[in-house]
């Protein structure tokens, strides 16, 4: 018998999703399946609940949410014989659009039972895991600001990005990769493990989950009408085509923030702060086993 747990956000997708214990239950037969339903009550309950099925012998465990929820679960799941199963009901979900995971609850429960499994890479910054994206520059003041405001629509994350726009102040800093090291004062410097950050937006679409390498974005910084003309770039999702770019596709990136202690970057679509300027991003090679 297989022993699979549910971790669901009820309040992911305004809560409008319909996954109960009952409902999940339908789709996998009692005398195969053990079922467990797990619901997540605050930020970071997700890490708890899936050190928990762990521990009750859990073969799978299925995150149901929004990038936050899959990027808890996933976390403690690096390295692990467990499966990895997601179920996306929030809003932006780029790393479940990357996998072609569909927004459909009940096609996302039958791609689950039918256990078609694909180990892909993982990105790490000093030592904590990403699965689609992290950021230093003005991606992570757009997330800080998304998240200042209560509000999870694109809407609320296009706002950030104008308000982000207006207010960002680059830092000097140090990017080592491939023996190289450069100065940089970007206004964008982005590292990627997948080729979508969510909303269907890219900002490095050559980017894979199973090539062992990172992509690494640093767009300097520009005036307004270019950072306009690089956001045209965005949408046609040509963005290593800008001719201010640098674009490279490496297995490790070092990054020294010039006197600057404290500093704060953007993982996976969420905000942390680091009391720390200097940063080893690296691949660790097909370390999630992940249901598509």
């Amino acid at each position: 018998m297989t022993h699979i747990h549910f971790i669901v956000n009820p309040i992911s997708g305004k809560g409008k999703h319909n996954l109960t214990e009952p409902y999940i239950k339908t789709f996998f037969p009692a005398a195969e399946y053990e079922v467990v339903v797990h619901l997540t009550q605050r930020k970071r309950h997700a890490v708890a609940l899936t050190k928990l099925a762990l521990d009750q012998g859990a073969a799978i465990i299925v995150a149901c949410g929004g990038d936050g929820t899959i990027h808890e679960v996933a976390t403690e799941l690096v390295g692990k014989s467990v499966l990895f199963g997601v179920v996306p009901v929030g809003s932006g979900n780029g790393l479940a659009s990357n996998l072609a995971i569909p927004k459909d609850i009940e096609k996302a429960l039958e791609l689950i039972r039918k256990q078609k499994v694909m180990a892909m890479d993982v990105g790490a910054l000093n030592g904590a895991y990403f699965f689609s994206n992290m950021g230093f520059g003005i991606d992570a003041t757009i997330i800080e600001q998304y998240e200042k405001s209560g509000k999870r629509k694109l809407g609320a994350y296009i706002r950030a990005a104008l308000n982000s726009a207006q207010q960002y102040k680059a830092k000097q800093m140090r990017v080592t990769y491939n023996g190289k090291t450069k100065e940089v004062n970007p206004l964008l410097l982005f590292i990627s493990n997948s080729n979508e950050m969510g909303y269907n937006m890219s900002l490095t679409p050559q980017a894979s989950l199973t090539d062992g390498l990172l992509d690494y974005l640093m767009v300097p910084k520009i005036g307004l009408l270019k950072q306009l003309t690089f956001g045209l770039y965005v949408l046609l999702k040509k963005t290593e085509k800008f001719r201010r770019t640098d674009y490279v596709q490496t297995a490790k990136i070092e990054v020294e923030i010039v006197n600057s202690p404290k500093n704060g970057v953007q993982i996976d679509g969420e905000y942390y702060e680091y009391d720390t300027n200097h940063f080893t991003i690296e691949v660790i090679q097909k370390s999630l086993k992940v249901i598509c």
